[in-house]
């Protein structure tokens, strides 16, 4: 990221798994510049999803600030973080590494039966279910892979610093490039 520009306005997307959010709140912490999670704006209790008018005022309200960063990859709301954002950093890692983690990061919550967004929690039921979070990270991925090369030639999104990491290495080493 360009260190002249004093307003950081950071997208991090990515498949379900590859560590958006745990990235999204260092950036915020080494920045000094608030977190925005996607999720706990889109789940509603007894993981229902907001309206598509509720969701998306409440992106818009969570963004007008001068800095911050955001994770999430909703398409009903990409046009409006896209289009303040100055930067998307793409967690483009190898599906074995994102299932590894994901398997982990839901047994975990599970067992500690971690509250996540207005009180929805997963549940072994929920794990393998159709609502599976694994499930969803399994069939999205490939098609994640494909469209964000796409979307990020277009016109609109012209504007957009772009960095592309490949590996948790790579993520590490240019989050320790943010650390004072």
């Amino acid at each position: 990221m360009d260190s002249y520009n004093s307003s950081y306005r950071i997208s991090v997307v990515g498949t379900t798994g590859s560590g958006k959010t745990t990235l999204a709140r260092h950036i915020s912490q080494y920045l000094a510049i608030p977190h925005v999670e996607l999720d706990a704006f889109n789940h509603e209790p007894n993981w229902q999803e907001a309206s598509t008018d509720v969701f998306r005022k409440r992106v818009e309200e969570s963004l007008n600030t001068e800095s911050w960063v955001v994770d999430g990859n909703y398409s009903r709301v990409r046009d409006i973080v896209w289009h303040r954002a100055n930067t998307v950093i793409w967690l483009d890692y190898s599906l074995p590494v994102i299932m590894s983690r994901l398997m982990w990061r839901t047994f975990w919550r599970v067992v500690k039966q971690e509250e996540l967004w207005n009180g929805n929690r997963e549940t072994w039921q929920r794990t393998f279910s159709r609502e599976s979070i694994l499930l969803w990270a399994l069939t999205t991925y490939r098609q994640k892979r494909k469209n964000y090369p796409l979307l990020f030639q277009k016109p609109e999104y012209a504007h957009l610093q772009v960095i592309h990491l490949r590996s948790p290495k790579a993520t590490s080493t240019w989050l320790a490039s943010l650390a004072p």
